[in-house]
């Protein structure tokens, strides 16, 4: 067949399309049907001859211009075929990218030019793809990014020497989405984007959307594919039926890279899980674990979204960890960060040129503490990115909880802003209603499309509404940190006993607030870094004082109403303040003072999951009662916890006195025997041994306001749990010996008391 068949093509076009210039190589490269014939362009640079190869024969290519091949097949339709160039004498076989129809459909850019695509992540980055054909099966990896104002957007990487020129992509219309697939380009691959700007300058981008990155300092994407069977089905369906909320959630926060230094996702998995089961934690919080290029940003700084970190290895060796915790019982929370993203020039800060990613306004586009940007929440496609995000760590690795970062900093217009830095919104306030916005979105879409997860904010200020629902104008957050609450206690236990009298009020204003959100006590990361000191070395006193200090404070925040969240080492009470670039002082566990501490954990977190009491009724005031909570003299606390059927019932007593309280008289709402089912001075913890004899004996005596008190031992800087015997408890088959200093020759039996709870052992 004649040159005189062919489609022709300027020269100008040509030279475009051969240095990867234009926006729509598709139309020029590949096959295109013309009256009777098939015309095709193929770039093979180098090569001595170019043929394509057919089921019927190869047809000769011409050299055309820069590198262009061209050839023509007869007919019109377009035949399967592949391409051959010929190196000195050498062949070598491949296809042609420019053949295949976009692998990103109509509805894909209609759902993401909306901000609704749930599954964008399936969609945008690279994808292996494999396509049936006459000539054999075609293996390749299909890319596709958005970058509406690029002048044109190129692939390069492993599978092209880094030569974007080879494999420019086409634009997807107004989606503002560039697609390629390229053949042969094949799992493990690297690659970026060379995006051009409207200066016409070129920049190497790692892809937003990979599910893969290089470890840090390298910054390439990965081509990746999910090879993992996950074990976890009994977990997943119990979760889709159940309400977290309203069940037991003692949370261990974890930064993965200095737990163990050493550990990857697979090393630590028997060892955390063993740690974690040991000490009866129902779930582990990881701090975030998608990439990031600085490693003392502790994860809070992202570049890859869609990537687990690779510091600790593949995506599928998360996905092997958290399969592991589920098999064993454990809840798995990941902190995530919508609040702002790191300028490096490499990834989204001025992706395409423009502040796609980052809000255009100075004066919102800025966190000035952080040097960080801030996301255009009032983009349509940012949303969608950061929404699809949240579902991506909830349905593709199973994370059953997302603890977002610096809520506040998105809330407010003027967060670390002087005046003057600032602008307000369209109704010249200082929110941000395109976060709030987003913040409700995202909220409500995980709860809808992944039933049985958390969403919890960390959020700083009194915002109102933070757990209410959406519908009602709430930001629909499952949880919220309460950091009120942590900043008052451990404000108040720094003070030295003698003291304390003069701050009563920080140890109880909590109760003012506790119901105005659904809360999670944290003792995060955030209270042992940066020269504030391990919890260990908050507490006033010699060493016994200080894990006494650490006890009471714990023993306090697992019966005071919200979840329970602690961090790594102080389950131990690390004495030294924590730092990312060593690992726990785990030596502690051996010195029996600190391993009475763990065994404190240990032994309150069993009791805090067997008693409803102290959990099932968290969100309202039906679940707390004072007893007394004027004793600022004795420095003591005490209240009821209660279940929300009101089966169960715990009595707790605080003394935040350095000295013990003898015979000390507590009202309570039953007679009878109560047990003491925690001491924290107890032996085994360390303590100096101050106790109750297992039990004391209410009798009617009011006191408190309360029909009925006991006398108890209190002991120092300790707090004790009681709970009322029941029928068949073997405490009653004591006598009187055990409890005798409580009880007196007229008080009433167990049995002519009212009738108390049931309480579980």
């Amino acid at each position: 067949m004649s040159d005189l068949d062919y489609i022709p093509v300027s020269d100008d076009l040509l030279n475009s399309v051969s240095n990867g210039w234009y926006h729509s190589p598709h139309d020029i490269l590949g096959p295109h049907v013309g009256a009777d014939s098939v015309t095709i362009r193929v770039i093979r640079r180098l090569a001595d001859r170019v043929f394509f190869e057919t089921s019927k024969g190869r047809t000769e290519a011409v050299h055309e211009f820069n590198g262009i091949w061209r050839g023509v097949l007869p007919g019109t339709e377009v035949p399967d075929y592949r391409v051959i160039a010929v190196y000195g004498g050498i062949e070598h076989k491949s296809d042609d990218p420019y053949r295949f129809l976009p692998t990103v459909g109509e509805v894909d850019t209609y759902l993401f030019g909306e901000g609704r695509h749930e599954q964008l992540w399936k969609v945008l980055g690279s994808h292996v793809r494999s396509f049936p054909s006459e000539l054999g099966e075609v293996n390749g990896t299909s890319f596709a990014v958005w970058a509406p104002n690029a002048k044109a957007v190129r692939v390069i990487g492993d599978f092209n020497g880094w030569d974007g020129s080879l494999h420019a992509m086409r634009t997807l219309g107004v989606s503002g989405i560039w697609e390629l697939f390229i053949p042969g380009a094949s799992e493990g691959a690297r690659y970026k984007y060379e995006i051009q700007y409207s200066d016409l300058s070129w920049h190497q981008k790692a892809d937003p959307m990979a599910q893969r990155a290089e470890e840090p300092p390298s910054t390439a994407s990965i081509v990746t594919a999910s090879h993992f069977e996950w074990g976890d089905e009994p977990w997943m369906e119990t979760r889709a039926a159940s309400d977290p909320h309203s069940g037991p959630i003692s949370v261990y926060e974890v930064h993965l890279g200095s737990w163990r230094p050493g550990l990857n996702y697979r090393t630590i998995a028997e060892q955390l899980i063993g740690h974690v089961k040991h000490a009866e934690f129902t779930h582990v919080e990881f701090m975030p674990l998608a990439e990031h290029p600085f490693t003392p940003s502790w994860g809070y700084q992202v570049t890859g979204y869609y990537a687990p970190t690779a510091r600790f290895g593949s995506p599928d060796d998360l996905r092997f960890l958290i399969n592991e915790m589920h098999k064993a019982g454990i809840g798995v929370i990941m902190d995530w960060v919508p609040a702002h993203f790191p300028k490096d020039e490499w990834a989204l800060a001025r992706f395409d040129g423009t502040p796609l990613y980052e809000d255009p306004n100075p004066l919102r586009g800025e966190h000035p503490d952080w040097g960080t940007l801030v996301f255009n929440y009032g983009r349509r496609e940012v949303r969608n990115f950061l929404t699809a995000n949240a579902l991506y760590w909830l349905k593709e690795f199973h994370i059953d909880g997302i603890r977002v970062d610096a809520v506040a900093s998105m809330l407010y217009l003027d967060y670390s802003r002087a005046d003057g830095q600032w602008q307000p919104n369209v109704y010249g306030g200082r929110e941000n209603l395109e976060a709030i916005s987003f913040l409700q979105e995202v909220n409500a879409t995980a709860y809808r499309s992944v039933p049985g997860v958390m969403m919890i904010a960390e959020e700083s200020t009194s915002w109102p509404g933070v757990t209410a629902v959406t519908d009602n104008g709430g930001l629909g957050f499952g949880l919220k940190w309460n950091m009120g609450w942590m900043n008052d206690t451990l404000r108040y236990l720094e003070e030295k006993p003698i003291n304390r009298h003069w701050h009563h009020n920080e140890i109880t204003f909590s109760l003012v607030y506790a119901f105005s959100e659904h809360f999670l006590l944290p003792l995060s990361h955030d209270e042992v870094v940066h020269g504030k000191g391990s919890l260990y070395s908050k507490m006033p006193g010699d060493d016994w004082q200080k894990l006494a200090g650490v006890r009471e404070l714990f023993a306090y925040q697992w019966s005071h109403p919200g979840k329970k969240l602690l961090f790594m080492g102080q389950e131990f009470a690390q004495i030294q303040e924590w730092n990312e670039s060593r690992g726990l002082d785990w030596w502690l566990t051996d010195v029996p003072s600190h391993d009475g501490v763990l065994t404190l954990v240990k032994t309150l977190n069993d009791v805090y999951v067997h008693s409803p009491a102290l959990w099932s009724d968290d969100f309202s005031g039906h679940g707390f009662e004072w007893i007394d909570a004027s004793d600022a003299d004795n420095n003591v606390i005490s209240y009821l916890r209660k279940s929300a059927d009101d089966t169960d019932i715990v009595a707790v007593v605080c003394n935040f006195a350095g000295v013990p309280h003898n015979d000390f008289r507590v009202g309570l709402p039953y007679g009878g025997v109560w047990k003491e089912v925690l001491n924290t001075d107890a032996l085994e913890y360390g303590g100096s041994g101050v106790g109750n004899l297992g039990a004391v004996r209410a009798e009617p005596v009011s006191w408190n306001g309360r029909p009925y008190s006991a006398l108890m031992q209190l002991p120092p800087f300790g707090v004790v749990y009681f709970k009322p015997a029941t029928a068949g408890d073997e405490l009653l088959e004591a006598g009187s010996a055990s409890i005798a200093s409580t009880s007196t020759e007229s008080g009433p039996s167990a049995d002519s008391s009212p009738s108390a709870p049931s309480a579980e052992a």
